[in-house]
């Protein structure tokens, strides 16, 4: 998923005296084609998922501190030299779109296919890549927004309020209104809602990783691979940073006992209590992890997503890998609610966005095809091996708490599939076979709105003739 951004213009008249402007713009010729497109007036969902439209173009494109001689010098070239149409980088789009279609085929085979629906604790499916390749491809599409700019201050303004947009957005769409048609009686209860969830994790890792790239980003000019690394020096230090955080919270806090309690059917009745035994450090299961903790204590346990996928596990369901009546010892934090998008295991999300931007900073660094694989394989084989590296020796692959394992395993399955797509979109020309991706790409926040927020069963079940059982599936002959 990503939004869709501009290239920043210049810094409006109140901003002029915070601005840092840059009377030469110090950039990589290659830096130059690729050309970004945005429009501030399009409706929020469009400016929530789909990050940017990279194209690529010619050199000498005017910059917004450019000399007016100069500028008009460049118009009158262009006006005696044939106009070349610009090429988009339709690979980020196929790459947006063969995930939403991930993301659509888990949601809805998942509960008939459990061996590809999320695992219900260790361990890695299908499903568990559709989270880090959202996030992945909006620190792509964010190397390419950012690789210009003049005003820092406009651009950090633009980013905290698209971020909140899409953060208000999943607000809405998750916060019980679209997840809870089931119970759903009159509204949402404020006091019970879930506070976070797929769209409010992509808005943090969006907002962090966008304030990396707008002002943790050197003058060197790039060309080498050391250039690289040293030109983006303090944004490898701040994914650093957060993972030492990470890890050091994740097995080095205290968690004590704690309890919980859930609803009963009639109102009348008292409301049942579960006591959880913990007093342990650096338990990474489901009862007594930091991550779980920090989300109760913070955020309130009424505010957390109260069917977390380890109601699959054994301990809890005599159908495991699938959902199923409890065990007759079934432990007692088996109903507890948990948020798998909880704060902490979002401090990792930020770093696979970081990651996508070092794939986005490639593109925009180095022109020739051979050199974007090679380095794209590299880091993927790197992140990959280290990942399962990490599994074999302890810290085991888990998507609910998104370890570091988990982190290096999916980005790096993530930048081996994007070189493939690459490889085979923008290199071949083979578009003909993924033009429905594409598509899905570009619009991809309508996608997921219409799907995973459930538009579409209300737009199909919503309408009926006579009684409520004579609706558009009976007529089709499902459900009958």
């Amino acid at each position: 998923m990503a939004i869709e951004y501009e290239p920043i213009k210049g810094c409006n008249a109140d901003d002029m005296q915070d601005c840092t402007e840059d009377k030469h713009l110090k950039m990589n010729g290659n830096a130059d084609k690729i050309e970004e497109d945005d429009d501030d007036d399009k409706e929020m969902g469009q400016l929530a998922l789909q990050i940017s439209e990279p194209t690529i173009s010619n050199k000498g494109e005017e910059g917004p501190l450019m000399p007016i001689s100069n500028s008009t010098h460049l118009a009158r070239r262009r006006q005696q030299q044939p106009q070349h149409a610009q090429q988009r980088l339709v690979s980020l789009d196929v790459f947006r779109g063969l995930t939403i279609v991930l993301m659509i085929l888990v949601d809805d085979a998942g509960g008939l296919l459990p061996a590809i629906n999320h695992s219900p604790w260790n361990g890695l499916t299908l499903a568990d890549y559709v989270m880090p390749f959202f996030l992945f491809i909006v620190g792509v599409s964010l190397g390419l927004t950012y690789k210009r700019l003049s005003c820092r201050v406009t651009a950090t303004r633009k980013a905290i309020l698209r971020a909140l947009k899409l953060l208000i957005l999943g607000l809405f769409l998750q916060g019980g209104f679209f997840h809870g048609l089931n119970n759903l009686t009159y509204g949402v209860d404020i006091q019970q809602m879930r506070l976070m969830g797929i769209l409010q994790r992509i808005a943090i890792a969006y907002l962090v990783a966008a304030i990396c790239e707008i002002w943790l980003k050197g003058d060197d000019l790039v060309k080498s691979e050391l250039n690289l690394l040293r030109k983006y020096r303090f944004q490898w230090v701040a994914a650093l940073v957060l993972t030492i955080i990470y890890i050091s919270l994740l097995y080095g806090l205290y968690v004590p006992d704690w309890e919980y309690q859930i609803p009963v059917a009639t109102s009348s009745s008292a409301p049942k209590f579960f006591s959880v035994k913990c007093g342990v450090r650096g338990d990474t299961g489901p009862a007594c992890n930091v991550v779980g903790m920090i989300d109760r204590k913070i955020l309130g346990i009424q505010h957390l997503y109260r069917k977390p996928v380890f109601e699959r596990t054994k301990q809890c369901s005599i159908n495991s890998p699938d959902y199923g009546p409890l065990p007759s010892d079934a432990p007692s934090w088996c109903q507890a609610p948990f948020d798998p998008e909880g704060l902490l295991s979002s401090v990792m999300a930020m770093v696979t966005c970081l990651v996508g931007l070092h794939y986005g900073h490639i593109i925009v660094h180095f022109e020739d095809h051979r050199d974007r694989i090679r380095l794209w394989l590299i880091s993927s084989s790197s992140l990959l091996v280290l990942g399962l590296a990490l599994d074999i020796f302890g810290m085991h692959v888990n998507k609910a708490l998104y370890t570091f394992s988990y982190m290096c395993v999916t980005a790096g399955a993530a930048g081996f599939l994007f070189a493939g797509i690459y490889l085979l979109v923008d290199i071949c020309g083979y578009r003909c076979m993924t033009l429905v991706l594409e598509w899905i790409g570009e619009a991809c926040i309508d996608d997921y709105i219409l799907v995973a927020c459930n538009i579409v069963p209300i737009i199909i079940q919503g309408f009926y003739w006579k009684q409520p059982q004579s609706n558009i599936l009976s007529l089709i002959g499902i459900g009958t």
